[in-house]
């Protein structure tokens, strides 16, 4: 009996210490998504890139397409990649054609490519990097002055499905090789 008192406050103080090292843990874990930035990116190195990493960087800063990164500390940290477009494309051929119209049309009129921002390739290198670097484009996205969708090119995966759904994305078709998601724009009038 007596044992059995005097092991309770040590217990108790040992789950007292573990909470305070995880909470602790926790907070330096993300603390680095604080001080991140995003920066729009000459180049990556394509051959991280889980999705798409066949496309070169001249394909990615070609007519009007665009390379993101999240950068913490002089490091890149997560990557998105993008098309301006004023259509949904099905494909990577679809997503050059209409990219590259998109860009001539520009020429012609305002500068501004596109409606659509077409994001199709994405990826992190470091925990919370994914869902860091899809909400800081989608705040860029909503302050721009001519786009007004943010749409995805996925691939067929469980895991495109889930990171978009997790993040707020809904499903708006389903092609031969990929998937569209939108991500809802209500512009900040």
């Amino acid at each position: 009996m007596k044992l059995k008192k005097k092991l309770k406050p040590r217990i108790k103080a040992r789950i007292r210490k573990n909470k305070q090292l995880i909470n602790k843990n926790i907070g330096n874990f993300f603390e680095w998504i604080k001080g991140a930035e995003l920066i729009e990116l000459k180049e990556c190195n394509t051959k991280e890139d889980p999705v798409r990493p066949e496309l070169d960087n001249v394909f990615r800063r070609s007519y009007g397409r665009k390379i993101y990164g999240v950068k913490y500390m002089g490091e890149i940290h997560a990557v998105m990649c993008f098309a301006y477009t004023n259509e949904i494309p099905k494909n990577v051929d679809e997503l050059d054609k209409f990219s590259h119209d998109a860009f001539l049309q520009s020429a012609q009129r305002d500068q501004n490519v596109g409606k659509i921002a077409i994001a199709y390739t994405v990826w992190s290198k470091k925990k919370g990097g994914g869902k860091l670097i899809v909400s800081e484009v989608f705040k860029k996205i909503k302050n721009s002055n001519h786009l007004n969708r943010l749409v995805t090119l996925s691939p067929l995966t469980e895991m495109a499905s889930k990171f978009h759904s997790r993040n707020g994305a809904k499903l708006i078709q389903i092609n031969e090789t990929t998937q569209n998601f939108e991500y809802k724009v209500i512009k900040n009038n």
